[in-house]
């Protein structure tokens, strides 16, 4: 049975008294909170003397009859006995210990991080403590014993889930920057993924922590939406498709989708009425491994057999619907022109040893159509704007996420989807990814508004939808599968009052 209480790590730190008032050597405060009869996951802080020099440090551990260890933190000095325990400075430093106690048991463990400047304002006691509750749920999942994990991990989730944890996130990314906001995730993800593998080996029913992560941030006339999601935890579209292959298995589901959603917006003012135009800035959508090469060739095949996107859907929503006149859209439906190429050949040859005429005719016929693999569309469905971006069998024709190749064209050596990351004709980058950029795919959607929506902050709702297929690579296997993740996020867009 998981539990609501929710540690605040931050506010214990902060209320430590001078060391010179402790009345022993070592202090506790309860992460995770189970029934009496089991044992529960605590953050200690000790003291300690060395040269007449006073240190602390913090400890994670699961507590029994007697405590186990399962993470410390480095030693702080503390440049005077009567000082709180901690300085702002000290506070930082155990900061970084935290993050970097995450990173590190990510796929890149060897990596060297330099740490931004940070300073301490009132929202970093809320990044502080999901930094902190982070680095608890990673310690329980590789660390902690069977009999405390299922317990503190159920609370850990709740807690990692809730809103403030996903308001402090943004933060926290913010902070740490893109380089080792992506290193972040994906140690998470690694640990998400390894713990439903674990459930699923025995069998359990479970929510998954946070299968998909994501936030949205509008500024300077761009809104842009990050979500990263491991495999595993996506939504498959064909459940009964299953293989026996643990290779295979496993170089799909140590994947991570990373994607991101920047569309580009401008207010136009008319005299009768405000213009609001979206436009697509940039798409871009990668699966990147979760463990290492060297353990990928070992125990799977490789990172390159893996899945790649094959449908993306973005729907875009004014929340206050009394404000839109009209919804335009800035593309057509496409009437696409094939070439269609004709090219018969005939070949004769004189055969000498039959008695009859001797001469045999044959004729061939080779028919060509030219398609390009991504087709674009928009629509509209009242006031909303829908994009849609699918992949498509350039051999058949057939949309790749909802049809599954046949097992002859499968074990074709030169079939398009094969050495799909090396063909000069690829529909994706080298890593596998796709790019959706304004030079190609920049029509825009236009909203009307009525004037009186001046000097409101609106409110945009942003659905997306990224459907991922895999198709053997280099693998001669028959295995097919497509997997689906859906996500919804806010913008705003704030008019102002005189145009």
């Amino acid at each position: 049975m998981t539990s609501s209480f929710v540690p605040d790590v931050w506010g214990w730190i902060s209320n430590l008294p001078p060391v010179t008032q402790w009345n022993t050597n070592f202090m506790s405060l309860c992460i995770c909170k189970t029934t009496s009869t089991h044992p529960s996951m605590n953050l200690s802080v000790t003291k300690s003397s060395q040269s007449q020099k006073t240190y602390v440090s913090f400890s994670i551990f699961a507590y029994f009859n007697m405590p186990i260890s399962l993470w410390t933190s480095s030693s702080i000095h503390l440049k005077s006995k009567t000082q709180p325990s901690l300085k702002e400075e000290d506070v930082l430093h155990l900061f970084f210990d935290i993050i970097n106690g995450v990173l590190m048991y990510g796929p890149n463990m060897k990596s060297s991080f330099r740490f931004p400047a940070v300073q301490i304002i009132d929202e970093f006691r809320d990044v502080f403590n999901l930094a902190f509750l982070t680095l608890a749920f990673l310690i329980c999942i590789y660390e902690a014993p069977n009999n405390l994990r299922q317990g503190c991990l159920d609370t850990l989730r709740i807690q990692l889930a809730s809103s403030r944890s996903r308001e402090a996130s943004k933060l926290l990314m913010r902070i740490l920057g893109s380089n080792l906001e992506e290193q972040w995730m994906r140690s998470l993800n690694l640990a998400v993924t390894n713990w439903i593998l674990e459930f699923q080996a025995s069998n359990h029913s479970f929510k998954t922590p946070s299968p998909l992560f994501s936030y949205a941030f509008s500024a300077s006339g761009l809104w842009k939406v990050q979500l990263y999601c491991p495999i595993i935890a996506m939504s498959i579209e064909d459940p009964d498709t299953a293989t026996h292959d643990e290779r295979l298995l496993f170089s799909l589901k140590y994947q991570q989708l990373e994607g991101v959603i920047q569309l580009a917006y401008k207010v136009i003012f008319q005299e009768n009425w405000i213009d609001v135009v979206v436009a697509v800035d940039n798409i871009r959508c990668d699966v990147n491994p979760l463990a290492s090469e060297t353990l990928m060739a070992e125990r799977g095949y490789g990172s390159d057999e893996k899945h790649f996107p094959s449908r993306i859907a973005l729907q875009l929503t004014p929340m206050l619907q009394s404000d839109v006149l009209s919804v335009s859209l800035s593309k057509s439906s496409e009437n696409p022109t094939h070439e269609v190429g004709k090219e018969k050949t005939f070949e004769g040859s004189l055969d000498p040893s039959n008695h009859n005429l001797g001469l045999n005719v044959s004729a061939t016929e080779t028919v060509t159509i030219s398609m390009k693999p991504w087709k674009f569309e928009q629509s509209a469905h009242g006031n909303c704007a829908i994009l849609n971006w699918f992949l498509h069998d350039v051999v058949k024709g057939r949309e790749v996420f909802s049809s599954k190749p046949s097992k002859l064209a499968l074990l074709q050596p030169r079939a398009w989807f094969r050495d799909r990351y090396s063909s000069a004709h690829r529909p994706f980058t080298k890593q596998g990814g796709v790019i959706f950029a304004s030079d190609v795919y920049g029509e825009s959607v236009r909203w009307k508004m009525c004037r009186r929506a001046l000097g409101k902050k609106m409110e945009w709702e942003i659905k997306g939808w990224i459907w991922l297929t895999y198709w053997p690579n280099r693998q001669k296997t028959s295995y097919c599968e497509t997997r689906r993740l859906e996500f919804r996020e806010l913008l705003y867009l704030h008019l102002p009052k005189v145009a």
